[in-house]
């Protein structure tokens, strides 16, 4: 990053200044804090290990901190912005602080949770400070949209990182960890502090790294109801809590054994593999 893109990013009082301009006060319902530190959102770029080569897609830039800092990095950022008022101005700021790249920018107004691969142009990575109330819900959505985005590098509410990284025998691993795992390899790889943001938020963040990987072989949709049916009673074993998907306990246990899954198991204990050949001997969907 040349010394003319470090002057480009906004610190704490031009972020101040633009949510003056627009009268936006940060609210919880959209989940958004804002990053007024240069220092993160370069250290975020270097995270993402992205390049010249790469159409980022950005969820929820807000004033553009991340947005102003990604965009000498990579061929294409294409922010979704679920608030109008965000969304118009974002084009501007980029426009007025970095005016020789301000092409490579695309704003989509639009609710991330329901925005489509033709809207987004199909980008090769995810870089995002994640709203925390829907960031599990999100990047499933996108995991499963778009094909073409290979890694990701998301921040999210630190213990939401430890979920999503989570693997079996954890006492946080569950239905995201296990989602998660169906498309990715999740690493949790730094610490944020609260300080960064405006406005402060009650809990600290974490960077996790998302490397897109192979499925395993089965239906998605039977795996991921037969994940939550398992963590419905998680202090179960799995021969009692898959009684109802299965019809019997019986037939739970007899489906469990040829999948090479011990009936007296827990959800929290088995891996996505597994959850997998569960599903194939049961059938391809419910059974």
């Amino acid at each position: 990053m040349t010394e003319a893109d470090v002057s480009a990013l906004l610190g704490p009082a031009e972020i101040r200044r633009l949510a003056a301009a627009l009268d936006v006060r940060p609210t919880k319902k959209l989940g958004q804090n804002f990053v007024h530190d240069p220092n993160t959102v370069r250290r975020i770029v270097t995270a993402a290990g992205v390049t010249a080569d790469d159409t980022v897609l950005e969820v929820g830039p807000g004033l553009g901190s991340l947005t102003l800092a990604l965009l000498p990095a990579v061929r294409e950022v294409v922010a979704v912005e679920i608030d109008p008022v965000l969304a118009e101005r974002l084009p501007r700021t980029v426009a007025e602080r970095a005016p020789a790249i301000a092409d490579r920018l695309t704003v989509v107004n639009a609710d991330a949770l329901r925005a489509t691969a033709d809207q987004l142009r199909n980008p090769t990575a995810l870089v995002a400070n994640l709203p925390y109330n829907v960031s599990v819900p999100v990047v499933l959505h996108l995991l499963a949209e778009l094909p073409t985005m290979r890694r990701a590098l998301v921040m999210v509410q630190a213990e939401v990182a430890d979920r999503m990284a989570a693997g079996p025998g954890s006492k946080v691993y569950g239905i995201p960890s296990v989602k998660i795992a169906w498309y990715a390899e999740a690493r949790r790889v730094a610490t944020v502090p609260r300080s960064v943001f405006w406005p402060v938020p009650n809990v600290d963040s974490a960077l996790v790294l998302l490397t897109r990987r192979e499925p395993p072989e089965g239906d998605r949709a039977a795996v991921f109801s037969l994940v939550d049916a398992a963590f419905a009673q998680r202090r179960k074993t799995l021969r009692a809590a898959l009684a109802t998907w299965a019809g019997t306990a019986d037939r739970a246990a007899d489906i469990l054994t040829r999948a090479g899954v011990e009936p007296t198991s827990r959800g929290e204990t088995i891996t996505v593999g597994e959850y997998a050949a569960i599903t194939r001997m049961a059938g391809k969907g419910r059974p």
